[in-house]
Parts: C-alpha cells; sequence; structure tokens
C-alpha cells in the first residue's frame, strides 16, 4: 500500500509476470502469496514451487526457507537431509537464522548425526550477528554444559543479549538465572522483572514459575517485608539507646540482620 491502495490480487498478478521472466526476488515474493493466501488462493505446494524456483536461483531467503520446508514437511514430503543441504546453501551466505537452524539440527540430530559441538559452533556464528533465539540457545548450552564447558556466566551473558531483544524464551531464563544465583547474584527483583517480561509476551513457563516462586519463603514481597521490619527494628534500637545512624549505617545493619536468618 505504498502510493496505491493496498490490493494483494493485483500485487499477486505482478509478482507472477516478473516471476515467470525469471526474477528471484518476484518468485519469492510469489511464494509468499500463496504460502499465506494473499491474493490468491493458498496453495502450499504452488508456494514451494516458486520458492524452489528462486531457490536454485541462489536466492538465500529461498533457500533459508525451502530447507525449513523440507524439515517440516511444508508443501513437500518431509526430508531432513534435504533440508539441511538447502540450509547449508544459506548458511554458506552467512544467513544467521539460517546458521542457527543447522546449530539446531545438529543439537536434536535432525537430517545430520547429533554433534554437539557442531551444535555450538554454529549458534555462536549467528549468535554473534545478533540471532535471538540462536543466543538464547547458546546460553542454553552454557547452562547445561551441552557442547561447552559448564559456564554459568556466560550463560546469562547470552541470555541477556537475547532478553534484551525481546525473546521471552531468554527472559524467562535469565529470570530462573536470578532466583537462583546461578551467574549472577542472587536478585529477586531482578527475577521478577524478566519473568514478568516474559509473561507479558505470553511466557506460559514464565508464568508458572513467577507464581510458584512467589509462594515460596523467599518471595520478592516476603523480602520487602522482611527488610521493611528489620529497617524499623534498627532505627527503633537506635533511638532507644541514643546511636544516631545514618541512612547508610541502617542500611548496612538491615542487610546484616538478615544475612543472619
Amino acid at each position: 500500500g505504498r502510493g496505491v491502495a493496498q490490493d494483494y490480487r493485483e500485487a499477486a498478478r505482478w509478482f507472477l509476470k516478473a516471476a515467470e521472466q525469471g526474477h528471484a526476488s518476484a518468485q519469492f515474493e510469489l511464494y509468499s502469496c500463496y504460502a499465506n493466501g494473499n491474493g490468491v488462493e493458498k496453495n502450499e505446494y504452488e508456494a514451494v514451487k516458486w520458492l524452489r524456483k528462486a531457490a536454485e536461483q541462489g536466492y538465500v531467503d529461498a533457500q533459508n526457507v525451502l530447507g525449513t520446508c523440507y524439515l517440516n514437511g511444508d508443501g513437500v514430503a518431509k526430508d531432513a537431509p534435504e533440508g539441511v543441504k538447502w540450509i547449508r546453501k544459506a548458511v554458506e551466505k552467512g544467513r544467521a537464522s539460517a546458521q542457527f537452524k543447522l546449530g539446531l539440527c545438529y543439537e536434536i540430530g535432525n537430517g545430520v548425526a547429533k554433534d554437539y559441538a557442531e551444535a555450538v559452533k554454529w549458534y555462536r556464528k549467528s549468535a554473534e550477528q545478533g540471532f535471538d533465539f540462536a543466543q538464547n540457545a547458546l546460553g542454553s548450552c552454557y547452562l547445561n554444559g551441552i557442547g561447552v564447558v559448564q559456564d554459568y556466566s556466560e550463560a546469562v551473558k547470552w541470555f541477556r543479549e537475547a532478553a534484551e531483544q525481546g525473546n521471552a524464551d531468554a527472559q524467562s531464563d535469565l529470570g530462573t538465572c536470578y532466583a537462583n544465583g546461578c551467574g549472577v547474584a542472587k536478585n529477586n527483583v531482578e527475577a521478577v522483572r524478566w519473568y514478568c517480561k516474559a509473561a507479558e509476551q505470553g511466557h506460559a513457563g514464565a508464568l508458572k514459575l513467577f507464581e510458584e516462586w512467589r509462594e515460596e519463603k523467599h518471595s520478592v514481597l516476603a523480602v520487602f517485608h522482611q527488610t521493611f521490619l528489620e529497617f524499623q527494628h534498627v532505627i527503633t534500637d537506635a533511638r532507644r539507646f541514643n546511636a544516631p545512624l545514618t541512612m547508610e549505617q541502617a542500611v548496612e545493619r538491615t542487610w546484616f540482620w538478615i544475612d543472619q536468618e
């Protein structure tokens, strides 16, 4: 709808004209039209036909998507090795999402022999390009020692990279790290903050974890309440014994007594 009224049917008509003349980008756009039913009747087999034409011309987006179609059996018979073949073509062109998919194939043994070290290799290449799903996957590898030496701090680093891009899984994982003091200092406030960010995106796991965790003895509300009561006690005792405290001294003494419990 740029400069003209939006009209999917008319767009598909022009994409078809260009696609029939061999324009790879138009073939890919026509794939999208058929895959989503935009301007044409939805037809996954016709979609894959045009997708393959673009992929065979070296169009990287088409190669990447065609690989996924074979992995999932979308519009073609499911064929994991064929899927990996096309994904590798996109990987060779440096496509971050394809690198992530290849890493996943190696992690679960889909179309290739399972190889955790190889999975980490491709997750890292993708993560270093800023692909949030790969960053989260790499964080999980470090958290669980899959394909790498277990390193909680490194796990948190990659969870944070993905979480700050809005990846709900990473936000939930980062919340759990803060809740358990895994790779970071235990911080209930930060745990709740990241759980809430994930839950706001509909992440059921984060919502469940938050609800379970809130019921535990050291939930954030309990900690706030405990801190407030201890602070009151410190101030009251100081006044009783005529020993005035600075705010900094009062806070330090409050946390000292909390740590003793």
